[in-house]
């Protein structure tokens, strides 16, 4: 399985961080995970393309994670592809109805299925996928996908406080992306800071932890975060960056 990095960016997005989206491929299978503002660009630049995505799965509803879904549906139709596959937590219907009820033209030009998951386990896209709560200011889920043979499974937190429920969801996992949006001195709810994060990862075995939906305020400050999340974690903790390309083993 393969993972790459679309982008690690946050609502507040900077010149190399676009906002939050995620590409999962294995074999001629590929994922889409969020899809905020400035992905579709980034899956552009891919082998797979825009055109060899034909499945979204989001995380929540929350803007810098959604911004990018009509526009990739328009970009798929101009390409001649015909379908495409949303899915997501509660509400997911309602949002693409009320986005298509504002662009309307968009309306009918592929074929658009929709579906609804929660905290429980499911297939998209070919990738085995389970599901659990984040705590966040909106239903938001994180996702474990399975991975075949000996490749490791990985997990995304969605955005979400740190909490040992999402730690003991990502137990065991290859790789674990994980939001850390602020340093430590900011006073933050609903996302964690990495003293947080690494109080929740402590003692559990997780091969390799990237820390994505970076703001403005963590600029400068990578090296101090990295320390204040091993303070309480001895794991491998590094930054994602938008292009990064991780290969699972």
């Amino acid at each position: 399985m393969q993972l790459t990095f679309l982008g690690t960016g946050s609502a507040m997005p900077l010149p190399d961080r676009v906002q939050s989206g995620l590409l999962l491929q294995r074999d001629d299978r590929a994922l889409l995970v969020d899809c905020g503002s400035g992905v579709l660009h980034r899956l552009a630049g891919t082998d797979v393309g825009y055109e060899g995505v034909s499945t979204v799965l989001l995380t929540h509803h929350h803007l810098d994670h959604v911004a990018d879904l009509l526009p990739l549906l328009k970009a798929r139709w101009l390409a001649g592809e015909d379908h495409l596959e949303v899915v997501g937590p509660a509400g997911t219907k309602s949002l693409v109805d009320d986005l298509l009820s504002v662009h309307e033209y968009l309306d009918g030009r592929v074929d658009l299925s929709v579906r609804e998951v929660g905290p429980t386990e499911f297939s998209v896209a070919g990738f085995d996928v389970a599901a659990t709560e984040t705590t966040h200011s909106v239903d938001c889920l994180a996702y474990r996908f399975s991975a075949d043979g000996a490749d490791g499974d990985v997990v995304f937190s969605g955005d979400g406080e740190a909490e040992t429920r999402v730690a003991n969801f990502a137990d065991g996992a290859a790789v674990l992306a994980h939001d850390c949006s602020f340093p430590d001195d900011v006073d933050v709810s609903n996302h964690p800071t990495p003293s947080q994060l690494g109080e929740a990862l402590a003692g559990h075995d997780i091969g390799r932890v990237y820390l994505t939906h970076l703001y403005p305020h963590t600029e400068g400050r990578h090296e101090e975060m990295l320390d204040a999340v091993g303070a309480r974690y001895d794991g491998d903790v590094r930054f994602a960056r938008d292009g990064l390309r991780v290969e699972i083993e």
